[in-house]
């Protein structure tokens, strides 16, 4: 019993500790920028004022065009990496073509580069393109599978059992329909941690937005909120609820997949 309190409560201490910066975010985004001037930071705000909010969404310093363009890029980045990265699991564990493990283990040091070492390669093949300041020059170099997605969805498929797919051949099925019809719906656990993962990293993405995009037309939601800082650096209300504004969806979505990303993790401890 001892041992069981000890352990929640060094949750909840976990909990609060990593809860509480958010926390005081929101509470000073409820708060005036002369509260705030006024008061300790951690004066609840009194009273309560929406002011800050409703100007990023229907006063001067909206963020729904940033909001709306940030969403289309994430769907698209995440709907063509995790299809990319289906394809190229499967292929890497069950299918048998020469240099097949040698070359997984090429693309996998991929991981080892970092971003900004390719920045400028990958800024100058856009530029010839002639996709610099475009839709498709932020979603492209994202769209087309991701090494640690692949990765883990290999391993997951080498662990179904092969009866499962022998049978599956012998009722016809070519690659396509297993992979349809039996990998897909066992990984979902896995599917559903990659959503989570792939979502949070390209809606946090601010280098290359920033690099291969200039002005407001297709500025996304990160580079929106730091020009906001930097613009109104003083404002520290009307900062605060613009992160705290980014990160509500990705609390909507974590709270709608949090079962399958539970059972993801509880697979992957089991293997």
């Amino acid at each position: 019993m001892r041992r069981a309190v000890f352990t929640y409560l060094a949750l909840g201490l976990g909990a609060l500790v990593i809860l509480a910066p958010y926390l005081m975010s929101v509470q000073t985004s409820l708060t005036t920028p002369r509260q705030f001037a006024q008061q300790p930071p951690l004066t609840p705000p009194h009273p309560l004022t929406g002011e800050n909010y409703a100007q990023l969404t229907v006063g001067g310093h909206t963020l729904v065009p940033p909001l709306m363009i940030t969403v289309q890029v994430v769907l698209v980045v995440v709907l063509g990496q995790l299809a990319c990265s289906v394809l190229a699991a499967y292929a890497f564990a069950r299918l048998d073509f020469p240099g097949r493990d040698a070359l997984f283990r090429i693309y996998l040091t991929t991981l080892m580069v970092p971003v900004a070492a390719v920045l400028v390669p990958r800024f100058v093949l856009l530029a010839e393109a002639g996709l610099v300041n475009t839709f498709w020059g932020i979603v492209l170099p994202s769209m087309f599978g991701s090494p640690y997605a692949i990765f883990l969805l290999r391993q997951f498929f080498r662990a179904v059992p092969q009866e499962l797919l022998d049978a599956a051949r012998i009722d016809g099925a070519g690659h396509l329909r297993v992979l349809r019809h039996v990998m897909l719906p066992l990984s979902r656990p896995v599917l559903a941690t990659l959503l989570i993962i792939t979502t949070v990293t390209h809606w946090n993405d601010f280098l290359w937005p920033l690099v291969v995009t200039s002005g407001v037309r297709w500025q996304v939601l990160t580079v929106a909120v730091a020009g906001l800082q930097s613009q109104y650096q003083g404002n520290w209300t009307l900062v605060t609820a613009a992160t705290t504004l980014a990160t509500m969806p990705l609390l909507v979505l974590f709270t709608v997949v949090q079962k399958h990303l539970v059972t993801s993790i509880a697979l992957t401890g089991m293997r």
